[in-house]
């Protein structure tokens, strides 16, 4: 490099400190004054970087070396470590076969009783489920988990069962079996139908259920998922709680006490049968519609046989009064109009009583069509709800499939319980608008029977006359 580069690099370099020193706001320390300064500062710059360089170097090689002593020990201890797993492994398969040799062994000492072994775990797994939702189980707590684990030691072929385990499983065989027999009066703690846990005196009627008349005649159930004993949330009804409270009390040898035969199953499906509001809450919208449209025509029926009545009533005091009409009854109004057209002839005078008897019906037959027209589309409405129901039921099984039928429930309880409400309500619209229109119909027959009589009358008067 010629003494002209280095003079213009260190003209550069002084302008560009220069230039640097004029944007700070605080003087710099060390400034050069002439370029020799300059290249004094950058020579011991250099010699300063060179000794950092090697002072770099040298710990870089001291790690270097220690790298490499850490990596020679990871790999003796890696060949070690190799050499353990093959010898683990030379000991693991002669255990095996040692193993296999002494099961081997095992099975031909156990015989016979192999078999015997397998009839005491199925019976074990047996009488566990048996026990798990038997009513016993509240008197004698614990049983299910020796079973349990009795089962569990039969099904290993490195364990055989002691004869105190042997004597227990056919005791607690033989206990169940004499308590089903029995009629057991004790106290135990009993979830009532609101949720709320309280002791009672319970009376166990052998295998087949318990009852409690403390403080009212109940039926209970034995609850194995929670292994409590629970009242039921829905008794049953026609008298049997009545036999329930004089059994509970009766100091008699033989009682009366309705019992069911399934061990309580039958007694818990009362609960999932629905209330007749509950069934008619399953009908739906239609349903309710349908009992509205049936109360109504019910009224409506109810009101016009009164009506009727008491206008048939009029009509007869008005055929044993018929001198003295009265205009508070259909045979009235007709005789004050014959009354009023006598001087007519006789055409004219049948066809104003077939006039007046004509303006009397429809009064007579007011609200019967209604009655009809409910007792037709009551029916009707069923068949909307059950077609409603069986949309509902289909959408389900397009969206959830056919796996859980309690998705179809809804809809085909709509489906059923509206064809049934439409029809409850149809068959008394039909016998009330019947006898409404049967009774209605008779005033108007004594109507024309009366205005006939009258023209008859009338025309003898006439033939005498003339």
């Amino acid at each position: 490099m010629s003494w002209l580069t280095i003079k213009t690099a260190a003209a550069a370099t002084l302008l560009a400190l220069s230039s640097i020193s004029f944007a700070e706001t605080a003087p710099q320390q060390n400034q050069a004054d002439s370029l020799d300064d300059l290249l004094e500062m950058v020579k011991q710059g250099t010699l300063e970087d060179q000794q950092e360089l090697q002072v770099r170097e040298a710990e870089f090689q001291r790690k270097r070396d220690e790298q490499a002593r850490l990596l020679k020990a990871a790999r003796q201890e890696l060949k070690r470590e190799e050499d353990r797993s093959i010898q683990l492994e030379r000991t693991f398969d002669d255990n095996k076969k040692q193993i296999r040799d002494n099961q081997q062994v095992l099975q031909n000492k156990l015989g016979s009783l192999k078999e015997l072994f397998g009839i005491f775990q199925q019976t074990a797994g047996d009488l566990q489920a048996e026990f798990f939702s038997s009513a016993t189980s509240i008197q004698y707590p614990g049983r299910g988990e020796f079973l349990e684990d009795f089962a569990k030691k039969m099904s290993k072929a490195s364990e055989i069962s002691t004869i105190e385990e042997v004597e227990r499983l056919w005791f607690e065989l033989q206990r169940e079996m004499t308590e089903s027999g029995k009629i057991i009066r004790f106290s135990a703690p009993v979830l009532g139908a609101d949720g709320r846990e309280s002791q009672r005196e319970v009376i166990r009627v052998g295998g087949f259920g318990m009852i409690s008349n403390d403080p009212d005649p109940a039926y209970l159930a034995w609850r194995a998922e929670i292994q409590k004993l629970a009242e039921l949330k829905r008794q049953p009804t026609g008298g049997v709680l009545s036999d329930v409270e004089d059994y509970a009390e009766s100091d008699a040898a033989h009682a009366r006490l309705a019992v069911d035969p399934t061990g309580g199953a039958l007694l818990s499906r009362l609960v999932d049968s629905p209330t007749l509001g509950e069934r008619v809450a399953q009908g739906g919208l239609v349903g309710y519609i349908i009992l509205a449209v049936g109360a109504f025509a019910l009224v409506l029926a109810l009101f016009k046989i009164v009506t009727i009545n008491l206008t048939s009533m009029q009509v007869a005091a008005q055929k044993r009064d018929i001198s003295n009409p009265r205009s508070d009854n259909p045979l009235g109004r007709v005789l004050q109009v014959y009354n009023a057209s006598k001087s007519l002839d006789i055409e004219s005078l049948e066809m104003r009583l077939a006039e007046a008897i004509l303006d009397e019906m429809p009064r007579i037959n007011r609200f019967v069509v209604i009655i009809k027209i409910i007792s037709v589309v009551a029916p009707l409405m069923g068949l909307l709800g059950t077609v409603t129901g069986m949309i509902n039921t289909f959408q389900a099984i397009t969206l959830f499939g056919t796996g859980d039928p309690k998705t179809m429930a809804g809809g085909i309880s709509q489906a059923l319980v509206t064809t049934v409400l439409g029809l409850v309500v149809a068959i008394p619209a039909v016998v009330l608008h019947t006898i409404v229109a049967s009774r209605a119909k008779a005033i108007g027959h004594t109507l024309e029977h009366q205005a006939a009589g009258l023209i008859a009358e009338q025309m003898e008067a006439k033939a005498n006359e003339q």
